[in-house]
């Protein structure tokens, strides 16, 4: 079983992921741009139970950037760390970029290229797609909803 660890800029916080990654995607959207100001997030979903807070969850503050998603960060130094969804807690969304290991899995494309930064090409012959790949669900998938289909 794969173990991932991962922390904070100032290294406050720190986690650990248990099991392997959901799916990987680059978001283009506008919210995922100004919440890690770059040109996309490279993220993936987990189960909640997957992970787990290892130092430091006291210093975590929480931003609602949309009707059921919750982006937790670092109090401290401002890094984003996870985000989690109101209409389903059983899951986690994960920033790749806070990862201090490369998961199994790799980047399987590119959403909401519609909105991408006009300045950022993107070259790497992933599919692109203007919104969801496929559908919001496709987003949110874990490893564990890959392999019971």
């Amino acid at each position: 079983m794969q173990l991932l660890t991962g922390r904070c800029l100032c290294e406050a916080i720190a986690y650990e992921i248990r099991g392997e990654l959901g799916p990987i995607f680059h978001c283009h959207c506008s919210r995922c741009r100004l919440w890690h100001g770059a040109a996309f997030r490279t993220r993936a979903t987990i189960n909640a139970s997957q992970f787990t807070w290892t130092r430091g969850e006291e210093l975590l503050s929480r931003y609602h950037s949309s009707e059921f998603v919750v982006k937790h960060f670092c109090s401290v130094c401002g890094s984003n760390l996870i985000s989690t969804y109101d209409d389903d807690p059983a899951k986690i969304g994960v920033p790749l970029g806070g990862l201090d290991q490369a998961p199994a899995n790799a980047p399987e494309g590119h959403f909401f290229v519609g909105s991408k930064a006009p300045w950022f090409t993107i070259t790497d012959g992933l599919p692109q797609h203007d919104t969801w790949p496929g559908s919001h669900a496709k987003v949110r998938e874990t490893r564990g909803d890959r392999e019971s289909t």
